[in-house]
Parts: structure tokens; sequence; C-alpha cells
């Protein structure tokens, strides 16, 4: 948030349901709360989910600072803080009336404060403050200062994103010769004096026809070969599919993190590496988000909660089951898949499931992460145990989350700020695998 004199934020339900430590975010700005907004929050006060969470966290914040004068002036925030104050309802503005006939709305009720505040005080700047990008229209719309939540936003345009991957042109062949033959890897001011590369980055290092894949390994301060290797009858078809197995497989690497675009195989290395690794962990958890869609709640749906959940978790098992086809039915590897799901040594589950349980010793996929905020990527990694490693999926482009994008999601969170962490390794999957069809469709359509 920009630091203008005389400037008071006025929030909305959906930013505290997304950073329930948000008032702290302000600087030295002082922070209206609509009563409309502690209203909404009551209705999320009961549940398990990271929503539920965030609204108790947040009142009992509220409740540990406040006092008469929250409703009289305001009460200081903390030190070097602004003023935080709840708004009562007032009588709807008569121009609210005349552009949203639909006026009894929360949305409407918070806007009629925002708007009444602006007309009523000429001396500071009113700005709502809000993820809903449809209620920041009708705000501007109105000539009120309208901004989204960004402080946990990534601060570069989602196309700047690392990609774990590097490409290195140009050198000299007998160089590249000794990547391949020797385990005593390359500095890398032998390629390039000014080369500096963090930790777990994997490069395609090439001259020509002659080429090899490596990794920077921190610790050694050297770039390493990547022996080709599969998981669980998978074989990588591009070198970013071979990173990724590596980074899956490298019990050293307890965080990764795989993005691409539909169809380039991030769930389906994810699950055969885990299967490949299994003797290694007590469990493979596999979970999701449910992001439902137009709006509605799972229980909209017909049926019991397996029926409810099912369509969401189709994917995950379609994973599962191009994996089991390439044995033949009644081999080992096909009957083992079968007795690790019945034995619930793998489970796919909503993430929601997962999310309270205590994470030892497993190997856990989150699918689809571009639709978790930054505070549901922290609280599932701070869960990790002891020899457990955490792998994350998704598509940045791809957001089902209404009140996230592509600066704003875990996901593009967890990449920029875990970049460079010996624990962590990204790789950015750009080859569609799926099919010649998948793949044109995903490029041109």
């Amino acid at each position: 948030m920009s630091d203008t004199l005389n400037k008071t934020f006025i929030l909305d339900t959906n930013v505290i349901l997304h950073d329930s430590g948000c008032l702290k975010n302000f600087t030295a700005h002082d922070i209206i709360i609509p009563i409309t907004v502690i209203e909404e929050l009551d209705q999320f006060k009961k549940g398990g989910d990271s929503l539920s969470y965030h609204a108790r966290e947040f009142m009992r914040a509220l409740d540990a600072i406040s006092g008469d004068l929250l409703f009289n002036g305001g009460v200081k925030i903390g030190p070097n803080k602004g003023m935080v104050s709840i708004r009562l309802e007032q009588p709807l503005h008569q121009d609210m009336q005349d552009h949203f006939p639909a006026v009894d709305k929360p949305d409407h009720r918070i806007l009629n404060i925002a708007y009444c505040l602006s007309k009523e005080d000429q001396s500071r700047r009113y700005v709502l403050v809000s993820k809903d990008v449809n209620l920041r229209m009708k705000a501007k719309a109105l000539g009120i200062t309208a901004e989204d939540y960004e402080t946990d936003k990534i601060k570069m345009d989602a196309s700047e994103l690392y990609t774990g991957v590097g490409i290195i042109e140009h050198i000299d062949p007998s160089l590249i010769n000794q990547l391949h033959a020797g385990h005593e890897g390359l500095k890398p001011t032998d390629l390039n004096p000014n080369f500096t590369p963090i930790a777990n980055q994997y490069f395609i290092i090439r001259n020509g026809t002659n080429s090899c894949l490596a990794m920077y390994i921190s610790c050694h301060q050297r770039l390493f070969k990547i022996d080709p290797r599969s998981a669980y009858g998978i074989r990588p078809r591009n070198a970013e599919q071979r990173f990724a197995i590596h980074a899956l497989c490298n019990h050293d690497i307890p965080l990764v993190s795989l993005s691409g675009k539909a169809g380039t195989g991030k769930t389906l290395l994810a699950l055969a590496a885990a299967l490949e690794q299994r003797a290694l962990y007590r469990q493979i958890m596999v979970a999701r988000p449910i992001v439902p869609l137009s709006n509605k709640d799972i229980g909209y749906l017909p049926g019991d909660i397996k029926s409810k959940i099912s369509p969401y978790m189709q994917p995950l098992w379609d994973n599962i089951a191009v994996i089991q086809n390439q044995f033949p039915e009644n081999s080992e590897s096909n009957v083992l898949i079968e007795s690790m799901i019945e034995s619930k040594k793998v489970i796919i589950e909503p993430l929601a499931y997962i999310r309270g349980r205590s994470i030892i010793k497993a190997f856990v996929i989150v699918d689809e992460a571009q639709n978790l905020t930054p505070h549901e990527i922290k609280t599932i990694i701070t869960r990790a145990g002891e020899d457990t490693k955490i792998v994350f999926t998704g598509d940045i482009y791809q957001i089902d989350h209404p009140y996230l994008d592509a600066q704003s999601n875990g996901l593009s969170y967890l990449i920029e700020k875990m970049r460079g962490q010996s624990l962590y390794a990204h790789v950015n999957l750009e080859k569609g695998e799926r099919s010649i069809l998948a793949q044109i469709a995903s490029d041109l359509l």
C-alpha cells in the first residue's frame, strides 16, 4: 500500500478471509471495519477450513486490542501503526439507491459506508480494499478509490516467474564431455566467470548437437550431470520431465513444485515418483482443493459425501489409471497399486480432509495448487514432519478461485519466496505430452 497522508482503508470481508493478519500490513494508515464485515465473519467462525480459521483469528486479534474506543474514534493497532475502528450501518445514500436497485446486499452496504465517508470528509482519502474485482469496479464507478489487497502478491509479472530451468549455449565441448565423464562436476565459473546459479537449479548445457543436462548443488558449489531415469514405468519425454523426476526422487529435496499447462505431465510424474519411492514413506497422500463451480458449494450436488467429491477427485484417479495401464492387469506392479489403495497406503482425498492431519514420513502431492492462498500453502508446509516430502503441482494461468490471480495465488508465491533454498526445487514444464491434438488446443485455443 502506498504511504499517502490522511489515507483510511475500508476492508472488505474477503480481505480478512484471505489474510487474518491483514491489520498489521497497512503501515501507519487508519483502518475501518464495516459492521457488515463483522456480520459476515460470524457466518464463517465455525468449521475446519482456512476461511473459518481466518475468521476466528481475525476476531481474536481485534478483540485483543479492542475496547469502547473501537466504536468511537478507534484504537491504536500497535507501535507505528494506525487506528482501527468499526463503522456501524448508516442510511443508504441517495446516489446508492439511484445506481444500485438491489441495495440490500452486504457488498452494497460496505460500499455505502465507503461512499458516505468520502462525501462527509473530503480531507481524507478513503480507499476500499477488496479481493472482489466486481466490487472494486462498482466503487470506481462511484468515484471511490478501490484497491486489491496486494501484500502477499509477487512483485513481478507472472511471465517472469522463476522456471527452475536455464539454458547455457555455446559451451566448450570439452567441458560438456567433462560433465558426461566425471563425477566431480564443474564449477559455474568454468562455464562463465559471471555465471551465478542458485540452489537446485537445472540447466540444459549445449553446443550444437553436443549437450548435457545438469543441476547446481549449492553445498558443493558445482554442477553435476543428471542421469536419465524412469519412475514406476513412466519415462520422461523431454528435458523438463527428466528434471522433474530427478527433483521428485531426490530425498535431499523435501519440497518440490511443478508448474505448467494442462498435459505437461505434472501430476502423473508426481504420482509415479511417489509410487517409485513407496518404501521410503509411510503413506502417499494425494489431495486437491475443491473449488465449486458457479459459486455453488458441493452441498448442492446430489448423493452422499463420497458422491459429491468424486467429480473433483476423478482426475487424480485417471492419472493412477494411466500408470496402472502400462502393466498387464495381473502383473505385480498393477496389483501392488490396488493393494496400496485398499490398505490406505495411497489415499486420494480433498485437501480439506488432509489439512488437519499429522504429516509424518509421507509423500504428499497437492494438485491444483494455484487455487490455494499463500497462507494455505504455508499451513500445509509447516505441518510437514520428519522424512516428509511435499509436492505442489498446478498451472498459475488456470485459476478457478474467485479472489486469486496469477500473482496472488499460493503456487506463484511459493515459487518466488522459496527459490534458492537448498531444500526446494522447482521445474516449469512447457511441452505438452498428452497428445499432439491436446498440445495444439492448449497453444491456440
